[in-house]
């Protein structure tokens, strides 16, 4: 497992204490938890890389209002918007099934229009998004697929599937 994990996307701001509406990424369910520690990426000139959660509000499956320590006015929240929140991966429930997910080795990627791309055979983390690497009997190069939710519509941990809908140039690349 990698030592973070991309779980959740600065949607928006709030309020004026530098509050955010907070989504997930990658299909995953809201995983943000108070006290929890959180890098931010890509790193913002004048804004706090990491911080700790210190309240969540009116959490769904996918998205909360959340408030770190160190935030405490909204140009600083401002800037932060569109920023990804990376966690320990060690601070996560690995029994999860949507955590469990992330490391899927082997598990089919589906594309909506182009029908199956091939196997997850790594999940590769960059500083601004995880990717997934889909090796394809086609190809000679794996095909990198970012782990965002433009691209990815479903995860299924039972069937060991992910559909996605990726722009064709992608599969040109």
């Amino acid at each position: 497992m990698r030592a973070w994990t991309d779980v959740a996307v600065l949607a928006k701001t709030r309020n004026l204490a530098g509050g955010f509406v907070v989504k997930s990424t990658a299909g995953l369910p809201f995983l943000l938890q108070v006290g929890m520690e959180v890098a931010f990426v890509p790193p913002v000139t004048d804004a706090p890389r990491r911080v700790r959660v210190s309240q969540i509000t009116g959490a769904t499956d996918t998205t909360a209002q959340v408030l770190f320590e160190g935030i405490d006015d909204m140009s600083q929240a401002k800037a932060l918007v569109g920023c990804h929140c990376l966690v320990r991966s060690e601070s996560l429930d690995l029994a999860s099934p949507a955590v469990g997910a992330l490391s899927w080795l082997g598990a089919r990627v589906v594309d909506e229009r182009f029908g199956l791309l091939g196997e997850v055979s790594d999940i590769l983390e960059n500083p601004g998004q995880m990717l997934l690497e889909v090796a394809c009997a086609d190809r000679k190069r794996p095909l990198l697929i970012p782990l965002v939710d433009e691209f990815v519509i479903s995860a299924d941990p039972e069937g060991s599937r992910i559909v996605v809908s990726v722009p064709e140039g992608l599969l040109n690349l």
